[in-house]
């Protein structure tokens, strides 16, 4: 039986969290391909630093604790912790969020792509400050 990012052609993704420049750099097989703006918690709120793999994945997810906002290309990494789609654009590039790691819908759609057809067990989220 096949399943996706079980083959051989799994490649090994890495998004690469910099809480001190509110950067998203995603490695493929070791090679940096993208580097996207993200927003991550604003004074008074955390986003957890470490090294995870991704949980659920959801492609349309409403949150249950922030008055049901958007959360597009949902990719939890701790508990209620994810990265996703976030439609305050203008924020991205500096801190706005209640923790969660917001980037632009497109990427927050490449990113849950490249998961998708690699498998979780080939990615890794590492968040540094």
């Amino acid at each position: 039986m096949w399943c996706a990012g079980s083959g051989a052609n799994a490649a090994t993704i890495v998004a690469k969290v910099d809480l001190s420049d509110q950067k998203m750099r995603v490695y493929i097989n070791g090679i940096p391909r993208h580097s996207w703006p993200v927003s991550t918690a604003r004074r008074g709120y955390r986003t957890p630093v470490g090294t995870f793999r991704p949980g659920r994945m959801h492609v349309r997810y409403f949150s249950k604790k922030y008055h049901n906002s958007p959360m597009p290309y949902s990719v939890f990494f701790l508990g209620g912790y994810a990265i996703h789609g976030t439609t305050a654009i203008k924020n991205l590039g500096r801190p706005a969020s209640h923790g969660c790691i917001r980037l632009h819908p497109d990427n927050a759609a490449r990113l849950f792509s490249l998961i998708t057809e690699n498998g979780k067990q080939n990615t890794k989220i590492i968040v540094t400050r």
